[in-house]
């Protein structure tokens, strides 16, 4: 049976990156994986787990090279929130942090609002809120 999924991900300066991640509101899990090769973030109230690695540990692992994240996205990284207001300021965040927003906050689909973003590394990111009774009511 699985218990959980950890997203792990490779990035070019652990410190760099968890400023980032902790500046646009995920939470730096101190007492797991932490160290000058890693890190763990909590997000969500499920404290879903995202590691960050250096390249280097992170190739080691997979016994691959890293994507080009400059060429093509090998994951889209989505995330729900309680509101619009939330997803305009995640926006303004990542904007504030050294991100990009390739996707400014928008409605999707008529019950949806959500904005995309680019970390530091070039991995994309999805958030979104869902309007579940705006979905409710179009079916």
């Amino acid at each position: 049976m699985i218990n959980e999924l950890w997203l792990n991900l490779p990035v070019s300066d652990i410190e760099r990156s968890k400023d980032f991640f902790t500046k646009i509101g995920f939470t730096l899990n101190l007492k797991q994986g932490n160290s000058d090769h890693s890190a763990c973030l909590l997000i969500g109230k499920k404290n879903s787990v995202v590691m960050l690695f250096t390249e280097a540990v992170f190739n080691s692992f997979t016994r691959f090279s890293s994507s080009n994240t400059k060429t093509g996205s090998e994951i889209l990284i989505s995330f729900d929130t309680e509101s619009k207001e939330e997803i305009d300021n995640i926006a303004q965040k990542v904007r504030g942090a050294g991100g990009i927003v390739f996707g400014p906050p928008s409605e999707i689909q008529g019950w949806m609002y959500g904005c995309g973003f680019i970390d530091l590394d070039g991995h994309r990111w999805n958030a979104l809120y869902m309007d579940h009774e705006k979905l409710n009511k179009s079916k």
